[in-house]
């Protein structure tokens, strides 16, 4: 204990292990630095600050508990697991957070030991964790696995496919349920009330516990009183409180705890990892805790830009964004159309829906974080004649591929899917980028997929797929605001095609295309003509877009798509024989980094895009 010059210093001390060392007004201390780091960081890196502030106090105690790595810390999403980074060893790099090659905002293996598993979608956690307790029990491994989840990841359907699994299973599993009314946007549904209700219960344990350790010290008639108890508390719990879910399930059940007190939070945690059976243990946290703005305002602090510290306001305001756009022309196109529903899955504000729930709330539907049942109940709105809206970001929608293409497109119903953050996302890295979606939507049968360059057009091609189209459409659009060269371009549905009598062709969709034209104009500057092509409805690819491809010796391609089912390997192969197509595309999945850089990088910036037309054409 001596060698600890400065026992609560973050930069000072050998974590996680110098934390058993700390007595409990240190640890305290250190919550404060650790909560002054996280505010100071994000609001010049931005992330997730909500999510973290709250589990502040959570993740000192885990780690005082138990012993990482040799212990496994599943974090569910990942985006409250900022401080648990900071208490393994990365203090020093944690100012890098978010930025291209600095720290991942997720956990992530490959950065650190301690990071057990990787995530990024919510309600995996479980399933995770039960595999990892599992392999460790059949290698005769006596730690624990901690899985820790929000209680947002209760209305994801994964979490429940995994308790079932988890709590007969004999491993040392503990799962931690931090629960503070909050996902992203507020908690919906049945389960959220259910976890609500579990609150109630402190009062029965926190009684349970003084009458227990009373009877211990009562000589000769305390023990057997306390078994006669033994054997009837679960009629009595029954009777008082009904069994909870979890214990029907087969967990022990523990909690609820205050978790912003650590003393109390260590108690209740070696209580659980004691039992070395399946236990959950319920905490009871305020989301933003330690920083006014974000608890008053914790939806809003989920997940942020930077920000001004003093006042908690953000540097900037995202109105001016696709997904503003979108949200306000969906709500003007239902309030001439009293079919149009829209639906989102805890995404409320990310995508712009605020202003339907606002105005016409009994046609608007929150499932929480439940993109799989989304899709089937648009399925089913849509079976009864009404015209669902599903407005969800590109990788969440990945988890949904199932029921779009069993529960929607056989079925031949109509529905919209818009596709939020198509293309690169930038900071928040791996499991978040949208360069999946258009690989796996093509594969749906008779889908038609648009994806615009600008305000205008997406405009359009919502109202075209909602009131003009049948069947299954998706309308896919980027993050943030359209670009000045891509706002005055030609719109449409369908295509535009600029001939500027050039020798060779470039194509980009969406809004590359105004990258593109800045690169042509650089071009023109070096004396080199280029034809453009705009597909907007990208899919199914129209005859009249090959006939314009086979009209050149050369076209070039550029996508915010994964190379493999990327619509430039369908222009290449409609094309092959005729013409020779140059493709740049993205060649697996993409680290986090600012969006402008990482497309530089990948050779889709202006600058790069006329670069690899210049040299092709040994300009």
């Amino acid at each position: 204990m001596d060698k600890i010059e400065n026992k609560a210093d973050l930069y000072n001390m050998n974590l996680p292990k110098d934390l058993k060392y700390l007595n409990i007004d240190e640890c305290r201390k250190l919550a404060a630095q650790i909560r002054r780091t996280l505010i100071t960081t994000v609001s010049k890196n931005g992330g997730h600050l909500a999510s973290n502030l709250g589990t502040v106090e959570l993740t000192i105690a885990l780690h005082r508990v138990f012993d990482s790595p040799a212990d496994k810390f599943v974090w569910d999403v990942g985006h409250q697991a900022y401080t648990h980074k900071l208490l393994t060893g990365r203090a020093a790099q944690f100012s890098t957070i978010r930025t291209e090659n600095g720290l991942s905002g997720f956990p992530r293996p490959d950065e650190s030991e301690h990071d057990a598993f990787i995530s990024g979608h919510s309600s995996t956690s479980v399933s995770a964790a039960l595999g990892i307790a599992t392999a460790m029990k059949l290698q005769n491994d006596p730690h624990h696995t901690v899985a820790i989840l929000g209680d947002g990841a209760f209305t994801g359907g994964e979490i429940y496919e995994g308790l079932n699994n988890a709590g007969k299973s004999g491993t040392n599993l503990v799962i931690v349920i931090n629960y503070n009314e909050m996902s992203i946007s507020k908690n919906v549904g049945a389960a959220a009330k259910y976890l609500s209700t579990l609150r109630t219960k402190e009062g029965y344990h926190r009684t349970k516990s003084a009458v227990e350790r009373v009877l211990d010290k009562t000589p000769v008639i305390g023990k057997p009183v306390k078994k006669a108890m033994t054997y009837s508390k679960d009629a009595l719990k029954d009777i008082i409180f009904h069994s909870t879910m979890f214990e029907d399930l087969g967990f022990e059940f523990v909690g609820p705890v205050d978790g912003h007190n650590i003393a109390e939070l260590e108690e209740q945690l070696t209580a659980a990892k004691s039992l070395h059976r399946p236990t959950i243990v319920m905490v009871n946290t305020i989301k933003g805790h330690g920083y006014p703005p974000a608890e008053a305002n914790p939806g809003e602090f989920h997940g942020v830009g930077s920000f001004e510290i003093a006042t908690g306001n953000p540097d900037v305001v995202a109105t001016d964004s696709f997904s503003t756009v979108f949200g306000k022309k969906l709500l003007d196109m239902a309030y001439d159309n009293k079919k149009i529903c829209a639906v989102t899955a805890a995404m409320k504000y990310g995508t712009g829906l605020q202003y339907f729930h606002k105005a016409l709330p009994r046609r608007f539907f929150d499932v929480g974080i439940a993109e799989q049942h989304a899709a089937t109940f648009c399925a089913g709105l849509a079976s009864d004649g009404m015209i669902p809206v599903f407005a969800v970001y590109s990788t969440f929608l990945q988890r949904s591929y199932d029921q779009l293409m069993h529960d929607l497109a056989i079925m031949g119903t109509h529905a919209v899917i818009g596709v939020d953050r198509a293309g690169i996302v930038g900071e928040d890295g791996e499991t978040h980028q949208g360069i999946f979606d258009i690989p796996f939507l093509t594969t749906i049968p008779n889908i038609k997929i648009y994806s615009p360059s600008n305000y205008a057009e997406l405009e359009a091609c919502l109202e075209k797929a909602a009131l003009t189209d049948e069947g299954l459409c998706a309308v896919r659009y980027p993050r943030g605001a359209e670009s000045v060269l891509a706002r005055d371009a030609e719109c449409s549905t369908n295509y535009v095609y600029e001939q500027n009598g050039g020798k060779a062709l470039a194509i980009a969709y969406g809004r590359l295309y105004g990258d593109l034209r800045e690169a042509s104009d650089i071009l023109l500057e070096k004396g080199c003509k280029i034809d453009l092509l705009k597909p907007v409805e990208i899919f199914p690819i129209a005859d009249e877009i090959i006939d314009i491809m086979k009209k050149y010796e050369r076209v070039f391609i550029f996508e915010e798509c994964y190379e493999y089912g990327s619509m430039g390997e369908k222009y290449a192969a409609l094309t092959a024989g005729n013409t020779v197509c140059k493709r740049v595309a993205l060649h697996g999945f993409v680290a986090h980094g600012k969006t402008c850089d990482l497309l530089d990088e990948a050779g889709l910036s202006a600058c790069k895009m006329a670069e690899k037309i210049a040299g092709s054409m040994n300009i």
